[in-house]
């Protein structure tokens, strides 16, 4: 069983689950934390749920650092698997992940939660605002009348404002409208190395 043939029908799945909520968007290949590391899937709606795919073929070397920065930034995430792995995965990923299992049958691949993913205890305010783009972050604080002596700092800096002056309640809210009014097409150039 493929990468593609889990995705395939996690993004069914999902998108069934979500049909006719024009308030979600579901968006592939999430970068987190510029670029640290990338969510196979994301749910944003209100909530930001990361779906992590690892399939048969995969190793879970990356898994650990993966675990670190999705914690960071996620409200929720989900890890769907191969069964090969579900037992080292429940080892490696904090307790609140969710944890799903993908077997096939035939040509079909079946989704089956072994456990439910709870919210996150401890989202980062930093890593969150990172989820914004510079005219993003500096709207933001323009709104939250935040913005005096910001307009020409580096987009750290404002990230920085953003998560020290605000709640991470009202920053969550900003982060996922910002999200959800970006173009279809979006994505994020990778950070050079």
């Amino acid at each position: 069983m493929r990468e593609i043939d889990i995705r395939r029908s996690l993004l069914a799945e999902i998108e069934e689950r979500h049909r006719g909520e024009t308030d979600t968007l579901i968006k592939e290949e999430l970068g987190l934390c510029q670029g640290l590391a990338r969510v196979d899937i994301a749910v944003v709606n209100g909530s930001v749920h990361g779906y992590e795919i690892k399939s048969e073929q995969d190793t879970l070397a990356r898994l650990p650092g993966q675990a670190q920065i999705y914690s960071r930034a996620l409200d929720f995430v989900t890890i769907v698997t191969a069964p090969a792995h579900a037992k080292k995965i429940s080892e490696v990923v904090p307790g609140w992940w969710g944890i799903c299992n993908a077997t096939e049958f035939g040509q079909e691949v079946r989704l089956e939660s072994s456990r439910e993913a709870f919210h996150n205890p401890q989202v980062e305010p930093f890593a969150l605002a990172q989820f914004l783009w510079r005219d993003e972050a500096l709207q933001a604080l323009s709104e939250n009348n935040l913005a005096a002596g910001m307009r020409s700092k580096r987009r750290e800096q404002l990230w920085h404002r953003l998560a020290s002056e605000l709640t991470l309640e009202k920053l969550g809210c900003i982060v996922r409208e910002r999200l959800k009014r970006r173009r279809v097409d979006w994505r994020v150039p990778a950070t050079p190395a």
